[in-house]
């Protein structure tokens, strides 16, 4: 009983160690060669932390009992390696070598290299071979990574190995199975990490692998051919340590048709990087979509936008009008001293967008314009901005603010919609504008539109006057202090009527037509009567010649005539009147006062109406003024 426990405590420690081991952020080769009398070099490589570039660096020789101290870079070289071992330290690069000259048969065994204050701290065990043959076989070329990080390892087989398949698969106990080929075929574990491109020389080709994982770790070859079945290849040993520094990436990010995405990539803010850019990975290939100098994609323009934010170390992606070509792998790329390229798998799911605007508006030179957008209940409490996009980035304008050019947001928070006035639009307004939500520094939903802007010409037909310009028919004159201010207050100045001072206007020349309309017919009436009286009167007139004088008189006058006629018949006791166109009689009268007076000759009827009518002249004629313009 007690030699089964003895064997499983063995067992465990066995175990324990291995794992130590496996765990270990030391890493080197597991075996190296040399011929005998020759030399041999390894490698070691380590964290680049503060402590570890200032820790003693060792090579000890496993026995039963321990691992003794070969050679250390405090100084200590054992007795039997003095003028044949060397140790070298590169902390900048968390590298040191181990130089080992005139190689001995006892030479051959069990070594280790570490980091650590004794020979028991991190190490990484390596077996060392002394051949005595005139070659010895190639090593493998050791890749040592931080987790999450990525590598490139170039392949050059041989130009007669051009048009072969080209391969990288990860060794097994008893197979190479494939990671990814020339052929398109790529391990579903290594989707959207790997990519696989031909260099220029024929024959040679390079792999890059990113978003590393610890499992990744192992051995690998990169090879022309099939496995197993002729062709080249090269062996590579791959170690990933964890890391500090690099945080995980965004593996998956999800958006609508018609909707946005925003993608999160990290970088190490203290070191200094050349470019950052993202591209879109294909056959081949990564597509570069849009960088940090300012360059956009033709395709993308309007669409996507990179934020970078040294100070935590982050730049944003943000992409919108998504479609269903968009799905696909993307990779961050940031270059300095070290490449890394993260990767995130971008879904086009089921769903709405939860912002909404007009895709497409067109507006004219010198008009007010009002863009709105609508937002959902789940933004209630995010930041709201509007923005012009530009290659260089889309820098927001956020609620209740205004910029030099007269732009304000406002946010109608019971309707849920965000708007961007505009007091007058002019031509540079034209381009992309784009309607967001962020929280703090963290980005979320975008959506985009396009403002086409017109110029208005003037037409001809409506005014043909050669002193005005175009511009002044056209757009109205705004004055400069009206610039910036709300919309409502910009159309008074500017002399441009809101919609609530054209519904007054209509509804006064309404008014105002509704009581002219019943006036004129009243009037047309009235002239009507007159004109229908007037000839009545006239048809109870008679043509009457005076002299050379021809008039119509009414026949009313001459009843008149009673009242003003000539003073010789103002005492005529009878009168007798005679027809017009007969011939005047003598007529005698029968009174016996008369008897034996010489009788007067009595007028005929012309006659008479001559002189009436020359009474009714010349009583007009002794009206006074006042009198008459009393009878007019």
């Amino acid at each position: 009983m007690a030699v089964l426990a003895f064997i499983f405590l063995l067992a465990f420690v066995q175990a324990e160690s291995a794992s130590l081991l496996t765990s270990s952020p030391i890493f080197g080769p597991r075996q190296v060669t040399g011929l005998l009398g020759g030399s041999v070099t390894v490698k070691c490589f380590y964290p680049p932390t503060s402590v570890n570039r200032h820790s003693r660096k060792y090579w000890c020789k496993e026995s039963t009992r321990q691992c003794s101290t070969i050679i250390s870079s405090n100084g200590y070289v054992a007795r039997e390696f003095k003028g044949r071992a060397l140790i070298t330290d590169f902390p900048e690069n968390g590298i040191f070598t181990i130089l080992i000259s005139e190689l001995r048969r006892g030479d051959m065994g069990m070594y280790k290299c570490g980091v650590s204050l004794n020979d028991n701290g991190l190490s990484f065990r390596v077996k060392l071979d002394v051949s005595e043959d005139s070659t010895v076989p190639d090593e493998a070329q050791l890749i040592y990574v931080e987790q999450y990080g990525s590598v490139t390892v170039n392949c050059d087989l041989g130009a007669q190995y051009a048009s072969a398949r080209k391969y990288l698969c990860k060794m097994s106990k008893n197979d190479c199975y494939t990671v990814i080929d020339s052929y398109g075929k790529i391990d579903p574990s290594y989707e959207g990490r790997v990519l696989l491109s031909f260099l220029g020389t024929p024959g040679s080709f390079s792999i890059f692998m990113t978003q590393l994982k610890k499992k990744d770790s192992g051995s690998y070859l990169c090879g022309a051919g099939i496995y197993g079945a002729g062709g080249e290849s090269k062996e590579l040993d791959l170690h990933v340590y964890e890391g500090a520094l690099v945080p995980k990436g965004q593996p998956v990010a999800r958006g609508v048709q018609g909707g946005s995405v925003s993608v999160e990539c990290h970088y190490d803010p203290k070191e200094n990087y050349t470019r950052k850019q993202w591209c879109k990975l294909e056959k081949n290939r990564c597509t570069p979509l849009i960088n940090d100098f300012g360059w956009v994609m033709d395709s993308y323009e309007g669409r996507i936008v990179m934020h970078d934010n040294p100070e935590n170390g982050t730049f944003t992606i943000l992409l919108n009008q998504l479609n269903e070509k968009d799905a696909g792998f993307y990779w961050c790329v940031v270059d300095g001293k070290e490449e890394r390229r993260s990767a995130t798998e971008l879904k086009i799911v089921e769903g709405i967008p939860n912002l909404v605007i007009d895709n497409e508006i067109n507006a004219v030179v010198g008009a007010p314009l009002k863009l709105s957008c609508s937002y959902t209940c789940e933004y209630a409490a995010y930041e709201k901005y509007w923005c012009k996009w530009k290659n260089t980035g889309c820098e927001p304008l956020v609620l209740s603010t205004q910029n030099e050019n007269g732009l304000v947001v406002n946010c109608d928070a019971t309707n849920r919609i965000l708007s961007l006035n505009f007091d007058q639009v002019s031509q540079t307004d034209q381009g992309w504008y784009w309607c967001g939500v962020r929280r703090g520094s963290h980005y979320a939903e975008t959506t985009a539109m396009h403002l086409e802007v017109q110029e208005v010409f003037q037409n001809p037909k409506e005014d043909s006057s050669s002193d005005k310009e175009p511009s002044d028919v056209i757009n109205p004159k705004v004055d400069p202090r009206s610039r910036g201010l709300p919309l409502n207050e910009a159309k008074e100045a500017t002399g441009v009527g809101s919609p609530v001072d054209s519904h007054e206007d209509s509804k006064t020349s309404s008014v105002l037509v509704s009581t002219l309309v019943p006036l004129g017919v009243v009037f047309l009436l009235l002239v009507a009567i007159g004109i229908v009286v007037k000839r009545k009167v006239f048809k109870h007139s008679d043509l009457v010649s005076v002299g050379s004088y021809r008039t119509n008189i009414s026949m009313t006058d001459f009843e008149n005539v009673r009242q003003y006629g000539a003073k010789d018949n103002v005492c005529m006791e009878y009168a007798n009147e005679t027809q017009l166109g007969m011939m005047d009689e003598n007529i005698t009268s029968g009174s016996p006062k008369e008897t034996g007076k010489p009788k007067k000759t009595k007028r005929g009827s012309t006659e008479e109406i001559e002189m009436a009518y020359t009474t009714v002249l010349l009583n007009e004629g002794n009206k006074t003024p006042a009198r008459r313009d009393q009878e007019q």
